[in-house]
């Protein structure tokens, strides 16, 4: 069954997007698409657990299109499947907390950190991008560890 939510990729990681319908889950993902990701999924995604990861993609119907208010449906954007590594639950911008403690969110099972950002802020794709490229860092040095 579908959530409601949008998904990007981005270095073909994904970035689940959730908020209310208006919060601006498509105009915040055309934004990161605009700087290179790749639409998942747009207003409902598919997740399924494989081998301990989430995994998102798009329902048969939705694959490569987005809304993008004021103009209507955009269709045949590349779309691509991805696994899911961070959640971000779009609020209100007086609801971002200035320096919040980490969180982590479980669906099917899967626990992946989230963050509460406002969609409409110019730098939340670079908030997004940076948090990624973060996650990754700390993960290359887990597996790097438990390696030794």
């Amino acid at each position: 069954m579908p959530i409601h939510a949008s998904c990007i990729a981005i270095d073909g990681t994904g970035v689940l997007l959730r908020g209310p319908s208006g919060s601006g889950k498509s105009d915040l993902a055309l934004r990161l698409i605009d700087g290179g990701a790749l639409l998942v999924a747009d207003d409902q995604v598919e997740l399924e657990v494989i081998g301990g990861a989430l995994f998102a993609s798009p329902p048969d119907i939705l694959a490569g299109k987005i809304e993008a208010r004021g103009i209507g449906i955009l269709e045949n954007l590349p779309w691509h499947r991805a696994p899911v590594a961070l959640i971000v639950d779009l609020v209100a911008r007086e609801d971002v907390e200035r320096l919040p403690f980490e969180r982590a969110s479980t669906i099917n099972g899967v626990e992946l950190p989230y963050v509460l950002l406002a969609a409409f802020e110019a730098s939340t794709p670079a908030k997004i991008r940076s948090l990624l490229a973060s996650l990754e860092a700390n993960r290359s040095t887990r597996d790097s560890i438990s390696q030794s």
